[in-house]
């Protein structure tokens, strides 16, 4: 399995993650590794935009035959995985595999594949609550929950990552640009290696 063109990126939700990853597709081309979940799809969703959508029994069952390379149960309750499939998938692509997961995502893939970049997005907890009041139409209960596990993952000392990106308000361009850099240095290295 080839990961050489493979690069991680997380962070807490409301740090733009997908607006980075969007913009730097405009300039770089890229194919992102589609997760499988559990989670119900959204009105705005379809299967592959932006996962992969399974009941749980198919999910268990996948786990079962040892189809996922990761997985891990999320703070909403859901699984979300990467198949062996998906990862050949990308490496057939010939294109830059971007793989967005959660920081246990971020873990797992250290473990399994070192030498994969990871990227770690975040923003001050101002603009993450921001974002999210703008964004999300859940309830307060559910928002506060949110938070929660924000500022929890804002504050763990175990997160792994080679890069650290700031999406501060106004900044967004910034971050893509900074991501496409880290991307253009490894793909080179890579070439030159």
């Amino acid at each position: 399995m080839t990961t050489n063109k493979l690069f991680v990126i997380y962070g807490p939700s409301g740090s733009g993650q997908d607006s980075i990853i969007e913009g730097v597709a405009k300039d770089i081309p890229v194919e992102r590794v589609i997760t499988t979940t559990t989670r119900p799809m959204r009105p705005d969703e379809t299967q592959k935009n932006p996962y992969w959508f399974v009941s749980k029994d198919h999910f268990e069952k996948a786990v079962s035959n040892h189809s996922f390379i990761e997985w891990a149960k999320t703070y909403n309750g859901e699984w979300y995985g990467v198949s062996h499939d998906e990862i050949e998938r990308i490496a057939s692509s010939g294109k830059i595999g971007i793989w967005k997961v959660d920081w246990q995502g971020a873990k797992s893939i250290r473990a399994l594949f070192p030498a994969v970049p990871i990227i770690y997005i975040t923003a001050p907890i101002e603009n993450i609550s921001k974002r999210l009041r703008k964004r999300d139409t859940a309830t307060e209960a559910y928002f506060q929950e949110r938070m929660e596990y924000i500022e929890d993952l804002l504050n763990r000392s175990d997160l792994v990552y080679d890069y650290k990106i700031e999406n501060n308000d106004g900044g967004l361009e910034q971050a893509i640009g900074n991501v496409e850099e880290i991307i253009r240095k490894h793909d080179s290295e890579s070439k030159a290696g």
